[in-house]
């Protein structure tokens, strides 16, 4: 495959790498968006220096199926994962890092792992840093007993101010600053970068926790946030009144006053922190004393693996098809020499599977014909465009929120798998997505025109989405689906 003009000078003086993957961190909480009062001074900074894409989507808006995406620049559907299933072992060879280590690069993966399984597979990275380290360390630091232990992963100091993974109540991370997470992972980037093996580029990822909860940042941030009047929750025409009781963790919930504040706070903290450690890496990269690395040396990418509702619609979490959940950030600043205009905003649809092909090309790899993304560099450097017109997006979940989607980054389509459930939502007129135009007169055409696409990408699957032409709901929908109805055909 032919890797652009300037594979041969890449041959010779390939850049270093370093991409940032935050969790759960929603696209319009970056500063650059203006949709929220979060400071990013840094990754505003990369694209003002570089470029933004503002309509990037995780393909399987969930942690282990977007991760697998993002390191093998597959759909779902081609990988096999469509939504949460864990302790599933993935024997995937063909992935970014492996690539690049085959192509000489240096791979070093620091902080969260990829969520597969087992954690410590590597997946082409020479070493990995990862969150079970992080656990004992915190635990030797703080001389407690609260040790690691995989068959009580909620209790160790990470858990215990009894704020957990998918809470959305908050507190305050109760010890020393330097021992957060966000921290002691960018501390991992940086202990990296000094030792790495100055002979060979090199390929760094930041694997970031925050702003996933538990939502507990340090206090100087939190506190700023709690101070601050913060936007409330965007609520939908359409938005169902969550049933009571609920409870910390639950999906839906509708908060008010100090709890949904408290949330909120929390959460843009949590950005913050990110955007302020950053800087301790990204000053590092001029001048980088006996490493032979330059900012003209380096591509520097942050994306997120999804989004988080936050409360849009009484919705909280992740594995929706809204953009609160399904809407990731994507900034790129490269070298001069690749030619990708400071300040650039792309506004097509891109997915996580286009990560690894785009990387792969900046450094002048091949990129595999199994990858279904692709490169955006053509974009990046305004030579070309993608051959896609619009994205699909799929997720099974274990409850009736299994669904497909199609977005062109304009209009978005949304059918829920088992209830047969339709919504369009009209993304330039309505960002928020309030008001669901599949419930209103005068809009039937266009509703029928995406339905039509939908069949269209669905006819064939194994799981009978479509029959007689027209979609079916109510079929089985699994997370690991049959072994046939994985791999696109044709």
């Amino acid at each position: 495959m032919d890797t652009g003009p300037d594979a041969a000078e890449l041959t010779v003086r390939p850049p270093n790498i370093i991409l940032i993957v935050a969790d759960q961190l929603r696209a319009d909480c970056l500063g650059v968006e203006g949709r929220h009062p979060v400071l990013t001074p840094r990754i505003d900074g990369l694209a003002a220096a570089g470029a933004r894409f503002t309509r990037a989507y995780s393909t399987a808006p969930v942690c282990i199926p977007a991760r697998r995406s993002l390191l093998a620049g597959q759909s779902p559907r081609s990988h096999g994962l469509l939504g949460f299933q864990d302790g599933v072992e993935w024997d995937e060879q063909v992935t970014l890092p492996a690539l690049l280590r085959g192509a000489g690069y240096h791979t070093q993966l620091v902080g969260r792992d990829m969520h597969q399984h087992p954690s410590r597979k590597r997946f082409g990275y020479d070493e990995m840093t990862i969150t079970e380290d992080y656990e004992r360390w915190l635990a030797e630091r703080l001389g407690t007993d609260l040790e690691h232990d995989p068959a009580d992963p909620y209790g160790g100091p990470l858990y215990s101010t009894g704020i957990m993974q998918n809470d959305w109540t908050a507190a305050p991370w109760p010890y020393p600053d330097e021992t957060h997470f966000t921290a002691w992972t960018i501390a991992q980037a940086r202990r990296f970068l000094q030792r790495r093996d100055p002979s060979q580029p090199y390929f760094l990822t930041i694997s970031l926790l925050a702003p996933h909860p538990p939502l507990v940042p340090p206090a100087f941030y939190f506190e700023r946030y709690l101070r601050m009047t913060l936007p409330e929750p965007v609520l939908g025409s359409w938005a169902q009144e969550p049933p009571a009781p609920r409870s910390p963790d639950a999906p839906r919930a509708r908060l008010g006053g100090e709890l949904a504040h408290a949330a909120r706070a929390a959460y843009y903290a949590l950005i913050n922190h990110i955007d302020d450690q950053l800087g301790r890496v990204l000053t590092m990269l001029p001048g980088l004393r006996g490493a032979g690395a330059s900012a003209g040396d380096t591509i520097t990418m942050v994306t997120s693996d999804h989004g988080e509702m936050l409360g849009d619609h009484h919705l909280w979490r992740k594995s929706l098809p809204y953009e609160g959940a399904a809407r990731i950030p994507l900034v790129v600043r490269a070298p001069a020499r690749f030619g990708i205009r400071p300040g650039t905003v792309i506004d097509q649809p891109v997915v996580l599977e286009d990560i690894m092909p785009t990387l792969l090309d900046f450094a002048g790899v091949e990129i595999p014909s199994r990858v279904d993304g692709e490169s955006l560099r053509p974009l990046l450097t305004a030579t070309g465009g993608l051959l896609r017109e619009r994205v699909h997006l799929e997720l099974a979940n274990t409850d009736d929120t299994s669904f497909h989607a199609l977005t062109d980054g304009r209009m978005k389509y949304v059918w829920y798998t088992q209830t047969g459930r339709e919504q369009l939502f009209d993304l330039d007129a309505d960002p928020d997505e309030t008001t669901d135009l599949a419930l209103q007169h005068g809009h039937a055409a266009e509703l029928d025109r995406w339905r039509r696409m939908l069949i269209e990408e669905l006819a064939g699957r194994a799981e009978g989405f479509v029959q007689g032409g027209a979609l079916v709901a109510g079929r089985r929908y699994r997370p690991l689906p049959p072994a046939d109805s994985t791999r696109p055909t044709g």
